[in-house]
């Protein structure tokens, strides 16, 4: 027989449901045994709370029993014998509008994150958290839902509200799962595509705020800020062939050529729109795949609320931003570019992220990813808050991105950003605005930790995949194992090499003799790392110029200037990398907010530097000498790097095949007749002269074959004579 019952009592435990502050809503809803109060006919009670119903029943077989009123609130309950009760039971209920819901109860299901989940987890050892915390569609006993759970440990409540509870927090209150600060929320019927959000109490302050999921995979169009439930994806990667070949992929005797793009601003459609990942993959192979290019680099993808952030400011660690589509057009965009055989590598931000208030910011009113204390927890240059390295769970969640990022959409390496910033406690910071290390110094001993983890993570569980530092200091062994007291990472951008390189080539050629140890400094420490040449969009941006306006000179020898110093970075040891636009020389610095000078295309000048960058690249690809060493000093050799009063150097690359000879004139006078040493006799032609006609030069060269003379020169027992070209650059091989 099932019973209904008043009470009219409302209990300490109850009354913190009403007020939205229990931590643990299950000692009060869902179904309790009466223990001693239990009759013949009475042994179970069934409590539940739904704010603003008119009425509510229990669906038990083809009954509906009526539940009763708590008097003056909107708890209802239910008395009767457990035999009678499914384990999963239904709730039918009317809203203020008398519009009608049934529903399972969310309070009648157990818990679903494992011990074992929680517990490697709280070591920071769990690499697929991801698929445990944020929301996860589910079934559960046969009853299909949402699985909620998130990690705040300084909560006093947690309620997941959205558009399927008019965003009520009192609806579906979180249960937290013991002392390991996470908490979590089965909640039947909710569907993919639901947004939501939580709403955190603090436990301290009592402040009740809204955040979005740290481990959403899905987010609202800015300037919107409402997670998404994100359904499991259906789309069938075509990449195996790509993915197989990466995993034996040998990239220290490899070319790698990086075209590094904002996907915001590198194309728009007519009206200035966004385009689509899917438009923009088949418009970027068309375009970048004769050019040569053998990988992209995108700037961050991952969701960020500030278009002018370029992404830097992250919010969606896990989603990539809905700016430019659903998730899967953007694995779509991977597969595709994977398919033509190119490369797709992200730039990962772990050194920051933004005080936005719907986002990681004291996300329990607490500092929870952050530091408290701003000497350790703030950069304020840039406006952001730096993650607590140390903090197990912190360490977790970001390890859990990286991988997330390799395996979800088969990228194939991480750019990390600001490695600089990490590592240095005291980095731009004045004397009194930092806190040493426990030794005194200013490394930051819980980033190193990380970043070797990281490295180590993502080597070991991604084969093939790269993981490459910004890095912008002397530390050293930035790309050396870790096992040997290194950081791990496979390539560090050169920034010293960049900066060097731009600072001479930006000085008028008459004055470039005094500089001439700009161009030979840095193959002292060439090789101490694995370097990637970069021209990147932070050297076209905020006041630095174009490529094309750092040159001097005028509009002829700013062209020639470029053509000379894109080959000297095709020919000088390390990976490339182009940010785009300077392939065919935009005039203007990059701007975010719109595409790309592409009508600077119709001109010859442009046209004949885009051809050189399509020349170099099958030139770096088709030459073993120009990559096969590219991280071995005897890969290099110089044959002159003293001539400072003419500005030139020359120099040989070598492979095990073979080698080749580079000789750059950083001058606009022609030189007739110069004689270089070169190692073996024979016949020489030019493979790529920068001053051809064909890119807009003056064409002076060598039109014939070169034929070695028996004149010891440069430390050399066979020499050529040599026409070398006004701010040219020539790259001869042996016929």
């Amino acid at each position: 027989m099932i019973h209904a019952q008043q009470d009219n009592n409302l209990s300490h435990e109850m009354l913190r449901i009403v007020t939205a502050t229990h931590h643990d809503p299950f000692e009060v809803l869902g179904r309790h045994p009466l223990g001693d109060k239990a009759t013949a006919d009475m042994d179970t009670l069934v409590r539940i709370y739904i704010p603003g119903a008119r009425s509510a029943a229990l669906l038990i077989g083809n009954q509906a029993i009526s539940m009763v009123r708590v008097e003056g609130t909107d708890f209802f309950v239910w008395r009767g014998l457990s035999k009678d009760l499914p384990i999963h039971y239904q709730i039918h209920w009317f809203d203020r509008h008398n519009l009608p819901h049934t529903e399972f109860d969310p309070y009648c299901f157990a818990p679903q994150l494992g011990d074992i989940d929680m517990h490697l987890f709280a070591e920071g050892q769990h690499w697929n958290i991801h698929e445990h915390l944020g929301a996860h569609p589910r079934t559960v006993e046969g009853v299909d839902g949402v699985v909620f759970a998130t990690w705040a440990p300084n909560a006093e409540r947690i309620s997941v509200v959205g558009d399927f509870n008019d965003w009520d927090g009192r609806a579906h209150p979180m249960r937290v799962r013991g002392g390991s600060g996470l908490w979590e929320l089965f909640i039947p019927g909710v569907k993919a595509g639901a947004i939501y959000k939580f709403e955190i109490r603090n436990r301290a302050s009592g402040a009740v705020f809204l955040k979005s999921d740290p481990y959403g995979q899905a987010f609202e169009l800015r300037p919107q800020t409402g997670t998404i439930v994100k359904s499991s994806s259906e789309y069938k990667w075509q990449d195996t062939q790509w993915i197989n070949k990466r995993e034996h992929w040998n990239w220290q005797a490899s070319p790698m050529s990086v075209y590094e793009m904002h996907l915001g601003s590198w194309r728009r459609g007519w009206v200035g729109e966004f385009l689509n990942y899917r438009e923009i993959a088949h418009q970027l192979v068309d375009y970048i795949k004769p050019l040569g290019f053998t990988h992209v680099e995108v700037l961050p993808v991952s969701e960020h609320p500030f278009d002018d952030s370029w992404g830097y400011q992250t919010t969606g660690y896990f989603a990539p931003t809905s700016r430019f589509g659903s998730p899967d057009d953007f694995r779509y965009f991977v597969d595709y570019l994977h398919q033509h055989d190119i490369g797709v590598i992200l730039d990962w931000v772990p050194a920051h992220f933004p005080k936005d208030a719907h986002a990681l910011a004291r996300f329990d009113g607490s500092a929870l990813y952050e530091h408290e204390d701003p000497r350790l927890g703030e950069h304020r240059d840039w406006g952001t808050l730096i993650y607590n390295y140390g903090r197990n769970e912190v360490r977790n969640f970001l390890l859990a991105s990286a991988l997330f990022w390799l395996k979800e959409y088969h990228l194939d390496g991480l750019r990390v950003d600001a490695v600089a910033s990490m590592l240095y406690l005291d980095y731009s910071r004045e004397h009194d605005q930092w806190l040493p290390n426990k030794y005194g110094g200013n490394e930051n001993l819980e980033a190193m930790d990380f970043l070797k983890q990281l490295n180590e993570v993502c080597h070991g569980q991604v084969p093939g995949a790269l993981v490459i530092a910004e890095e912008s200091t002397s530390w050293p062994q930035v790309t050396r194992p870790t096992w040997v007291g290194g950081l791990g990472f496979s390539m560090k951008w050169n920034m010293g090499w960049m900066h060097d390189t731009l600072d001479y080539f930006s000085k008028d050629p008459i004055h470039r003799q005094y500089h001439h140890n700009q161009l030979t400094f840095g193959m002292i420490y060439a090789f101490t790392e694995n370097f990637q040449l970069p021209f990147s969009h932070d050297e076209v941006v905020h006041g630095k110029g174009s490529m094309l306006n750092k040159m001097p000179g005028d509009d002829w020898q700013k062209f020639a200037n470029l053509r000379l110093l894109y080959t000297y970075m095709y020919t000088y040891p390390g990976t490339k990398l182009l940010f785009m636009g300077c392939e065919f020389g935009q005039w203007s610095e990059w701007a975010a907010g719109r595409s790309l000078d592409w009508h600077l295309m119709d001109f010859a000048p442009h046209q004949g530097l885009h051809g050189l960058v399509k020349d170099l690249n099958h030139c770096y690809r088709n030459m073993p000498s120009l990559y096969e060493r590219s991280f071995r000093h005897d890969g290099f050799e110089w044959i002159d790097c003293h001539d400072s009063t003419q500005s030139i150097i020359s120099y040989i690359r070598k492979s095990d095949e073979g080698f080749c000879i580079v000789v750059l004139n950083f001058t606009p006078i022609a030189r007739a007749n110069y004689r270089i040493g070169v190692p073996v006799a024979g016949t020489y032609h030019e493979v790529l002269n920068s001053d051809s006609s064909f890119y807009g030069g003056s064409n002076y060269g060598n039109s014939s074959p070169l034929a070695t003379q028996e004149v010891p020169w440069m430390n050399h027992q066979q020499s050529l004579d040599i026409n070398l070209p006004p701010l040219g650059a020539l790259i001869l091989k042996l016929s």
